[in-house]
């Protein structure tokens, strides 16, 4: 089906996918992180203990991800989104009142819970569970609601923190999600159930032509081959934004000057994001897990030896590249390599270890400043995790190939 037609005749669910994944954006690090110098000169937090605060709070939406993720295997998006939405106005509006730091780790649970969780649980499982012969379309023109939420509201926030405080401007993110989710649920009146789905045999099955459970997926080889490519954009893409604010003191940089080099980011990503959801239908994940680290391993590389704006910005167009891939390959990869029936559960489990690992990263760069560790000097670490996980993908992708089925030529699961 030619493009065109395929966004016309299902433009309703891909703009929800689109919403969804822009509604994340509140409780993801790099909208939180414009506001890190404010929350740690307002408690006296050096960069090692908002590090550690942050990844105490995220870790703990990361245990309850576990659970709550296998709701989107039992209720539609609109529905468990009304819920979602709501827990991320009311942690919106609890950060501009914050009062001290215990109560600073509870709304960080709730945001990175609420927005970075189960926002993103819900964009994704949706989209691949929804299409199938044109799953990767699909997940990347949803995603653009990652690339835009990326390059548009760090920016705006930055730029509106030279006039408003930094609590009003959380009480405007509040607004935006009260605004934005009644079109969302609009956009999702003819939504069916994913119970029902799965009844009318329209789910796609995996490896051995079976239906994995997470538990049975969680034992399987290639879940713990793949596992480290897929936790290392969040937990080290996490800390790039997170010390964006240390980055920039470091370089001698202005932060409106380097959260300036976001639109280039956002082109790579969005162009990535296209050109990955084009090649997932047309080669598969297999083949494409391996190079995806590479791009974020060059884009390290080059951040870390930058001293001028335009060697920076080159690094953030090499990540954004791989942040396009990222945006597109997971979700799709446990649809393709593990059926969607339980896809639900075992989307949680990843996102689970996913926000973990957006926990860890934070939390470790964080304590290695205050060690005398700048992130600039980490980075070179964090470029030899790339590659090794590209290695263990690669090899985890070349074993499983040949258990997988040719999937049915399904276009689209239409409501």
């Amino acid at each position: 089906m030619p493009v065109r037609d395929f966004i016309r005749r299902n433009a309703a669910f891909l703009a929800a996918g689109f919403l969804l994944s822009f509604t994340s954006s509140y409780g993801q690090t790099y909208f939180i992180s414009v506001f890190a110098g404010e929350i740690r000169g307002e408690f006296g937090l050096s960069h090692g203990a908002w590090g550690g605060l942050y990844t105490l709070g995220t870790t703990a939406s990361a245990l309850l991800m576990v659970w709550a993720g296998l709701l989107t295997d039992r209720f539609r998006a609109r529905q468990l989104g009304i819920f979602v939405a709501a827990i991320l106005t009311c942690a919106c509006l609890a950060m501009s009142v914050v009062p001290n730091v215990v109560a600073l780790v509870g709304v960080i649970f709730l945001l990175r819970f609420s927005g970075q969780g189960m926002m993103s649980q819900l964009a994704n499982v949706s989209m691949a569970r929804w299409f199938v012969a044109s799953r990767g379309l699909a997940l990347s023109i949803s995603s653009m609601g990652f690339a835009v939420g990326q390059a548009a509201l760090p920016v705006a926030f930055v730029a509106l923190l030279a006039v408003f405080d930094w609590r009003v401007l959380w009480l405007v993110a509040a607004a935006l999600v009260v605004v934005t989710f009644p079109v969302i649920y609009r956009l999702l009146k003819l939504e069916r159930t994913p119970q029902s789905l799965a009844s009318e045999g329209e789910s796609v099955t995996g490896m051995n032509n079976r239906h994995w459970t997470r538990v049975e997926a969680a034992r399987h080889w290639l879940f713990w081959l793949a596992i480290p490519v897929i936790i290392g954009p969040p937990a080290w893409g996490t800390a790039l934004f997170f010390q964006q604010v240390h980055l920039a003191e470091v370089k001698g940089w202005r932060l409106v000057e380097f959260v300036s080099l976001l639109p280039f980011f956002t082109v790579a990503s969005v162009s990535m994001t296209l050109a990955s959801g084009w090649a997932i239908d047309r080669f598969g994940t297999g083949r494409l897990m391996p190079f995806f680290p590479l791009p974020f391993a060059a884009g390290f590389l080059a951040l870390s030896f930058a001293q001028t704006l335009p060697a920076a910005g080159l690094g953030m167009v090499l990540v954004g590249i791989g942040s396009g891939m990222q945006a597109t390959l997971p979700a799709a990869f446990w649809a393709e390599f593990y059926g969607t029936r339980h896809l639900g559960g075992l989307k949680a489990l990843s996102m689970a270890l996913m926000v973990l690992a957006s926990a860890v990263g934070p939390g470790l760069t964080g304590a290695l400043i205050d060690a005398g560790y700048d992130f600039p000097e980490q980075m070179l670490g964090i470029v030899a995790y790339y590659l090794v996980a590209g290695g263990l993908a690669a090899i985890g992708a070349a074993w499983a190939r040949p258990l997988l089925t040719t999937p049915a030529e399904v276009d689209v699961v239409r409501p």
